[in-house]
C-alpha cells in the first residue's frame, strides 16, 4: 500500500533523483559484478555479525528484542530465534557493528553494510524475495548511504562535517539507505520509496562520544538505523509521507546535520553511472579503520627484522582529522579500559601488531578485556606520540594513511609508512583472505563444515530463489 494524500512533486528533487535510481533497479538488476560485490558483503556481515554474540551489546539487545511482539517474520542471525522484520534488522545490525569489523567507505568516512544489509535481509526474507532482488536493493541502500555522508565532506576542512560534529554518519546516513532498500523489498513506487527515506531521515541518530570517553551504546546505532529503515519503509507502505525536499531543503537531513558546509551535488553526481559500491573497503582488523595503517606499518617492520623488546621510541603520524578518534585523551588511549576501547586506539594497536597479533595481522584475541591489561602491549603502548603526518592529511580521506617511525636502543630510526590500506582497491581482500576473515570470526561457533555451508550460501545469493538456505544455515 502507498500513501492515499496528495502526492509530492519530486520532479528534481534529491530524493526523487535517489528514489528514480531505487525503482529503476530493481526493474534492470545491478550489473552482474556490483551483485557478487553485494554478495562477498553479505559473506563478511555474517561473520562479524556470529563473531558478536559474546558481546554485552548484542546480548543486551536480544534481550530486549525478545520481548517485543509481532509477527515472527524473519531470522536472528545466530539466535535461533525469528523476529518481526524490523525487529530482527535491530538485532543484526547491532551483531554487525559490535565487532567493528564491517566495511568502511573512505570518501564518506562511514561503515554503510552494517545497516543497510541487515534491513535488506530481515525485509527480503519477511516477503519472500530473490537473494538477485535482495542484493540489488542492498547495493541500492550501500550507495544511498555513502553519498549522503560524501555531501557531508568538507575538502576544505579535510574532514566529515558530521564527524566535526560528533555525529555518527554511519548510523544517520544508514537509516536513509536501510529505507530505500527495505521500500524496494516491500515493492513500494518510486514516490513511495521517496517516502521511506523522507520519513527515515528524521529518525537517523547517533553521538560519537563513546568513541572517546566510554560506552557501548555505539555499537547499537547501526541495529537501530536499520530498525529505522525498514519502520519508514513500513510507514511509507501503510501512507505516512516525507517531505519532498528532505535533503537539500533549508531544514533537511545535510542543512540540519551538516550547515552551510555540505555539498548537495556529490550526492547526485554520476547517479547510476558511476558507482561507489566496489571501492567500499572490507577491514582485515576487527578495530577501528583509522588504525589499519599503523597496523601494517608495524607489521611491516616486524618482517624486516625489528625486535619489539629494542624500541626505546615510536611515533604514529595519521591524517590531523584522525587523531581525536585513535590519540586523543592520550592517557586513555595509552591504556584502553577495556578490549573495545583498544580497538580504537593507535597506540595500543600498534603495540599488539608489534608483538605479533592474532588474525590476519590482528584478530578478536587481541581486543578481549584481558588483551587490554597484557603489561607488555601497555609497555609498548605508552611509548607511542601520535602527532599529524602531512603526506597523511594530503591522502586522507581516500585512503587512511600512516607512518610509524621507531627508535631502537641503538639510536637509530626505522621508518614504514603505508599509503594504501589492505581491504581497498589498491589492495584488496582476495576470496580466500576475506574466507579466512569468516573462518576466522566464526571459529568456535560453527564447525568447519557449517561455516563453508555459510559461505556457500552467500556467495551463491545472485542465483538464490530465495534467502531461506542462507538463513537457515545462520539462525543458529
Amino acid at each position: 500500500m502507498t500513501s492515499t494524500e496528495t502526492r509530492h512533486d519530486l520532479t528534481g528533487t534529491v530524493v526523487g533523483r535517489l528514489a528514480d535510481l531505487a525503482a529503476d533497479i530493481r526493474t534492470t538488476g545491478l550489473p552482474a559484478e556490483l551483485r557478487k560485490d553485494v554478495a562477498r558483503r553479505v559473506l563478511d556481515l555474517l561473520g562479524n555479525s556470529l563473531a558478536a554474540h559474546d558481546q554485552p551489546s548484542a546480548r543486551a539487545v536480544t534481550e530486549v528484542a525478545r520481548n517485543w511482539s509481532g509477527a515472527t517474520a524473519a531470522t536472528g542471525i545466530g539466535t535461533g530465534e525469528r523476529f518481526p522484520a524490523a525487529t530482527a534488522a535491530l538485532v543484526n545490525g547491532t551483531l554487525a557493528h559490535s565487532m567493528d569489523s564491517d566495511d568502511t567507505h573512505l570518501p564518506s568516512v562511514l561503515h554503510p553494510s552494517a545497516s543497510v544489509i541487515p534491513a535488506a535481509l530481515a525485509v527480503g526474507e519477511a516477503v519472500g524475495a530473490s537473494g538477485a532482488a535482495v542484493l540489488d536493493a542492498a547495493g541500492v541502500g550501500i550507495e544511498i548511504v555513502v553519498r549522503l555522508g560524501m555531501g557531508g565532506y568538507d575538502e576544505e576542512l579535510g574532514n566529515s562535517e558530521f564527524f566535526e560534529r560528533g555525529q555518527h554518519a554511519t548510523s544517520i546516513c544508514g537509516a536513509v539507505g536501510s529505507a530505500a532498500a527495505a521500500a524496494m523489498l516491500y515493492g513500494l513506487d518510486a514516490e513511495g520509496i521517496a517516502d521511506a527515506m523522507g520519513i527515515a531521515a528524521s529518525f537517523g541518530a547517533g553521538l560519537l562520544e563513546a568513541n572517546r570517553t566510554g560506552g557501548t551504546v555505539k555499537r547499537t546505532h547501526c541495529g537501530w538505523a536499520a530498525h529505522s529503515g525498514v519502520t519508514s519503509a513500513e510507514f511509507a507502505r501503510a501512507g505516512l509521507t516525507g517531505p519532498p525536499t528532505v535533503i537539500e531543503g533549508r531544514f533537511g537531513f545535510l542543512h540540519a546535520f551538516c550547515g552551510d558546509r555540505a555539498d548537495t551535488a556529490k550526492v547526485l553526481d554520476g547517479l547510476g553511472e558511476h558507482w561507489e559500491l566496489p571501492g567500499i573497503f572490507f577491514k582485515p582488523y576487527p578495530c577501528n579503520h583509522f588504525t589499519h595503517a599503523g597496523i601494517d606499518a608495524a607489521r611491516a617492520l616486524v618482517r624486516d627484522g625489528l625486535d619489539p623488546a629494542d624500541i626505546v621510541e615510536i611515533q604514529l603520524g595519521v591524517p590531523k582529522p584522525v587523531l581525536r578518534t585513535i590519540a586523543e585523551p592520550p592517557a586513555s588511549k595509552a591504556a584502553p579500559e577495556s578490549g573495545y576501547h583498544a580497538a580504537f586506539s593507535g597506540p595500543f594497536t600498534v603495540a599488539r601488531a608489534l608483538l605479533g597479533g592474532s588474525g590476519l595481522g590482528v584478530g578478536h584475541a587481541d581486543f578481549t578485556d584481558e588483551a587490554a591489561k597484557d603489561p607488555r602491549t601497555l609497555e609498548l603502548a605508552r611509548l607511542v606520540t601520535s602527532y599529524s603526518d602531512d603526506r597523511c592529511d594530503e591522502i586522507y580521506p581516500h585512503q587512511f594513511p600512516a607512518v610509524l617511525r621507531v627508535r631502537i636502543r641503538d639510536g637509530s630510526w626505522h621508518e614504514a609508512r603505508v599509503d594504501h590500506n589492505r581491504g581497498g582497491p589498491a589492495n584488496p581482500l582476495s576470496d580466500d583472505e576475506l574466507t579466512m576473515k569468516f573462518d576466522l570470526n566464526v571459529e568456535g561457533r560453527l564447525s568447519p563444515e557449517s561455516a563453508a555451508e555459510v559461505a556457500g550460501a552467500a556467495l551463491a545469493l545472485p542465483a538464490a530463489e530465495s534467502l531461506d538456505a542462507l538463513m537457515a544455515t545462520v539462525r543458529g
